[in-house]
């Protein structure tokens, strides 16, 4: 039986093809994606994570600097879902402010990991400067390969300076990837693959320039530090940030941190169309 990831492939292959586009491209297009797990509202599943209202945190733990965005329970993700090397169980706390913030940074309390078994209890955050986002349960999780935004791939693939047709080529593979992507929920949290995003590419950014060294197609993609950084969660903000236009929040990971549980060194993101 083919599961529907690999069907997903087999068929862009095919709209590729029919499209006259380069076969190294679509298979270096293949080759990038990453596997990413998409959450939404409604369904009749187990509660996989919560957005909102008040955090559970363990005793003793500093209150973070933001407000509360989303608890995501690792134990109900399916096995290997994403490329991160997450723990299989316990919880992962994310929190996030909703000013614009391009050029992101590391924030040490962004993500918090609550493993299995460790008491906690409901935790409002006294210090936060705005009510709780809006309760919601998350209950329809579905998972699939997560390809590159054009640009991104462009850069990577053919380094800082890519031609116009470059360009187009990375868009072409864009859209038919899309077009045989089939129907999915609106999402509303993402846990690894690749980034979507209305500004700038959150991973790329979080890059120093000593990590963006060349690669082999003159990219920067494929440094050995550079290539460790990875798309830790998205959240799409929706209507519950009014202050925000199609705002979602970034957060950012080497995945030797992910390994080490190092969460405090998470680069964190906000943006808006």
């Amino acid at each position: 039986m083919i599961d529907a990831s690999t069907d997903r492939v087999h068929r862009f292959r095919a709209e590729a093809e029919s499209r006259d586009l380069p076969s190294e491209e679509v298979e270096e297009w293949i080759r990038v994606a990453r596997p990413a797990v998409y959450l939404a509202e409604s369904g009749d599943g187990p509660l996989v994570a919560r957005i909102g209202g008040v955090p559970l945190l363990p005793h003793g733990v500093p209150e973070p600097s933001d407000p509360f965005v989303a608890s995501v329970d690792l134990a109900a993700l399916p096995p290997g879902a994403t490329s991160l090397p997450l723990p299989a169980d316990g919880y992962l706390l994310f929190f996030s402010g909703t000013e614009v913030s391009g050029i992101g940074g590391q924030v040490s309390d962004a993500v918090l990991y609550v493993p299995a078994g460790t008491p906690t209890a409901p935790s409002p955050l006294e210090n936060s400067w705005r009510e709780p986002y809006r309760t919601r349960e998350l209950r329809t999780v579905w998972h699939q390969p997560s390809a590159q935004m054009p640009e991104s791939y462009a850069l990577d693939r053919w380094g800082d300076f890519p031609e116009d047709e470059q360009f187009e080529l990375a868009d072409e593979l864009s859209d038919a990837w899309a077009h045989v992507g089939g129907y999915r929920p609106s999402w509303t949290f993402q846990l690894g693959g690749h980034p979507v995003s209305p500004q700038n590419d959150p991973v790329h950014d979080a890059r120093t320039p000593e990590e963006a060294g060349p690669s082999e197609h003159g990219g920067t993609a494929h440094a050995q530090d550079a290539d460790d950084w990875a798309l830790l969660a998205t959240w799409r903000c929706g209507d519950d940030v009014t202050e925000l236009d199609s705002g979602v929040a970034h957060w950012v990971i080497r995945r030797q941190d992910v390994t080490a549980r190092r969460f405090d060194r998470v680069h964190r993101y906000v943006e808006m169309a």
